[in-house]
């Protein structure tokens, strides 16, 4: 019996109430506009529903993503295989005095938004990072010298093992310096945890001034990088020593191009979808420049995007 068979034989609420769909696209949920589809789709609205899709793949070994913004990935031509679980609707933000509380979903732009106007300053960094609160937490992401790490406070999650998930409680709490935060990771990659909210310590200000700061660093972005064109954000880590723009650039690449994927013209660290790129396209010039970077510098690129299903 396939997936979706089998959920709605033991789950069929989550059918009735729409949370569920087959064969989605998901070059329509992420920023590079690559990727099959997926071969069931859920969007639950709240923990208990959340928790039972967790159930249910546990139960039957069936692969599962955690699908925020889709900033940072690449995906299969071919799809994905399993459930892939959209936290779009966990989208809720609380205020405190000093603080913000923000569930997975809650998108980084919203965030600096509502922290703005609300005269609570530390987020303007991540303002115009094109990601999902969940997805920044496990990235650990940051910009112009900030990282989430600086303003995070404490996380609640959950550990997908069968007998976290089948407990009263499923859900775990994380203080900062339990997150194993470093460039570019946290214990979320670590251990497979599942963000599900965090808090944010922030500091007052003049609403004014914090929109100030923010519209000048989404300035800068539109100065640096191809915002106009689809992508994932910088496709390799920063190696320590280098910048990895620049070493591209200096390697002659700056525009090279595989099909339609492309080393963007603005930002070296970047490759763009100049129209019609498949996944295939980006992974093999990913590989050519980690080759030529490596044979000009002796330096290995890391990929910082994700890759996700059969390329």
């Amino acid at each position: 019996m396939n997936t979706f068979l089998l959920l709605r034989q033991e789950y069929p609420e989550l059918i009735d109430d729409g949370i569920v769909r087959i064969e989605v696209p998901l070059k329509e949920h992420c920023s590079f506009k690559i990727g099959g589809p997926a071969e069931v789709f859920c969007t639950p609205y709240t923990q208990k529903q959340l928790v039972i899709l967790l159930k249910f793949c546990l139960s039957h070994n069936i692969p599962y993503f955690i699908l925020g913004k889709g900033s940072n990935l690449l995906i299969s031509d071919k799809g994905i295989k399993g459930i892939v679980i959209s936290t779009e609707c966990f989208n809720k933000i609380t205020l405190g005095r000093y603080y913000l509380s923000a569930f997975c979903g809650v998108t980084l732009k919203d965030l600096g938004n509502f922290a703005c106007e609300n005269g609570l300053s530390g987020l303007e960094f991540a303002s115009g990072i094109p990601g999902s609160v969940g997805g920044a937490v496990f990235m650990n992401a940051g910009a112009y010298g900030k990282e989430i790490k600086d303003v995070l406070y404490c996380s609640r999650t959950i550990l997908p093992t069968r007998e976290k998930i089948n407990s009263k409680n499923p859900v775990l709490y994380l203080k900062a310096e339990q997150h194993n935060f470093s460039y570019r990771h946290s214990i979320f990659q670590e251990k497979g945890l599942i963000h599900l909210s965090s808090l944010f310590n922030l500091q007052k200000d003049k609403p004014e001034d914090i929109h100030r700061r923010m519209q000048d660093l989404q300035q800068k972005r539109k100065e640096k990088q191809p915002m106009d064109l689809p992508s994932a954000g910088s496709v390799f880590k920063r190696p320590e020593g280098f910048y990895t723009g620049k070493l591209i650039e200096e390697c002659g690449l700056r525009g090279f191009r595989i099909g339609d994927a492309a080393v963007s013209e603005k930002h070296c660290g970047f490759i763009v979808n100049l129209g019609s790129a498949t996944a295939k396209d980006v992974y093999q010039l990913i590989q050519h420049i980690q080759q030529v970077v490596y044979k000009h510098y002796n330096v290995h690129l890391q990929t910082e995007i994700r890759i996700l299903g059969e390329i």
